[in-house]
């Protein structure tokens, strides 16, 4: 059946993830892997940073460049093929990117809606427990742990420019890509092209409407196709249209991608070279500071005053150590010496007491990759398992 608004309706009170939630689960894979790409992470974590929603800022090609691809014909019942609406799209996107909107249109006529995409938009029960230590448990675990080690042996030189050019540490690196993908196992199976039209023209009821930025991407995806002549309907991605080893956004890609292995093109699909010098590329874009420690242990302040005004920023560092130890924070001599701002960022823990870091500029630096304190904390600490059982490995083959 055609894509419609009864049928919104119904995903709406079916569905049982929110957005927030739902754009990091398109980007992080958990353990044990779906079989058809569920939602991948818990409902506390949000991303629009890894997902992040800026326009490509890239020369255009010209249309007389680009050799159209053979597209597969629509062929069920939920082609957007008969739709006004997506007729009137591709004329948009044709006009923004300078591409030809004849085959802008054959791409969208071989679109499919796609329920799972518009399920898995949809907030989650009210009452669901944030738990730092259940998120946790599906990234630190051995599986990905042994997975980053064979990662960090095979690819070591190529994070240690990364690092040396960018200034971010080989173990963030190494986390993101961890967390997105055990390090390229899973990256996706849904269409990408299927994915972004569903949500771009059946975004579904129920929530705050982000169609805009799904259009958004969606342009910047068959802009993308049409540079590197990839056929719009074979590329896989996330149900969310995040793509490859790092699971970018399309407009991520063309924004924030580079070509690492020097092949001549920007392949995240297949390239983790190229995976690792866009993840530390666009990490170093987004305010990471070489040299900087992530975070640092805090004792929160009695008085809940005090703590209500330090937790209020959320993640966005704004007292120094001297203001937050003024309000009664409890902070380590190296944070005393910090000489950037911090923030006092909570993770529940269920029932629980919550976990309390002092967070730097380079934590909120990796939420903008994903807008989650949970996803930040489980990427730094699943690149420094990586990393110290890698030396520990070599250290005890080194002395037998």
């Amino acid at each position: 059946m055609k894509p419609s608004q009864r049928h919104l309706v119904l995903f709406s009170r079916r569905g049982w993830i929110s957005l927030s939630a739902a754009l990091l689960c398109a980007c992080s894979t958990p353990l044990p892997p779906p079989e058809k790409e569920a939602a991948s992470a818990s409902a506390s974590s949000a991303a629009s940073a890894a997902v992040p929603a800026a326009n490509a800022q890239v020369e255009a090609i010209a249309t007389a460049e680009i050799t159209p691809q053979v597209l597969s014909a629509p062929g069920d019942a939920d082609s957007y093929s008969g739709r006004d609406d997506a007729r009137a799209l591709a004329r948009d996107i044709a006009q923004t990117h300078e591409l030809d909107e004849a085959w802008v249109w054959s791409a969208l006529s071989a679109a499919r809606y796609k329920s799972q995409a518009a399920r898995l938009m949809m907030p989650a029960p009210r009452g669901t427990a944030k738990n730092w230590g259940a998120y946790r448990s599906r990234f630190i675990e051995p599986i990905r742990i042994r997975a980053g080690m064979a990662f960090w042996q095979q690819y070591q030189a190529e994070l240690q420019r990364a690092q040396a050019q960018y200034g971010v540490p080989a173990e963030i690196i190494a986390g993101v890509i961890g967390v997105e993908t055990i390090y390229g196992r899973y990256t996706g199976n849904f269409r990408v092209l299927d994915v972004l039209t569903t949500l771009s023209l059946d975004f579904p009821s129920g929530r705050s409407d982000r169609s805009p930025f799904f259009k958004k991407e969606l342009g910047a995806f068959l802009k993308l196709c049409a540079e590197q002549q990839l056929v719009p309907d074979a590329v896989l991605g996330s149900y969310a249209g995040a793509i490859g080893w790092p699971q970018f956004m399309p407009s991520s890609i063309r924004r924030w991608g580079v070509d690492f292995d020097g092949d001549g093109r920007v392949d995240l699909q297949r390239s983790p070279v190229d995976a690792i010098g866009s993840v530390a590329h666009y990490l170093a874009e987004h305010g990471w500071r070489t040299g900087q420690p992530t975070h640092f242990d805090v004792t929160p302040p009695q008085d809940d005053d005090a703590r209500a005004k330090l937790l209020a920023p959320d993640i966005v560092p704004s007292f120094s150590a001297e203001e937050m130890r003024a309000l009664g924070a409890l902070l380590p001599d190296a944070a005393t010496q910090h000489s950037g701002l911090l923030a006092l960022v909570l993770l529940e823990n269920g029932d629980a007491a919550p976990t309390l870091i002092a967070g730097t500029q380079n934590f909120y630096a990796i939420t903008r990759y994903n807008q989650s304190s949970y996803y930040a904390l489980a990427v730094i600490e699943l690149g420094q398992a990586v990393s110290q059982t890698t030396q520990a490995t070599a250290g005890s083959s080194d002395n037998p």
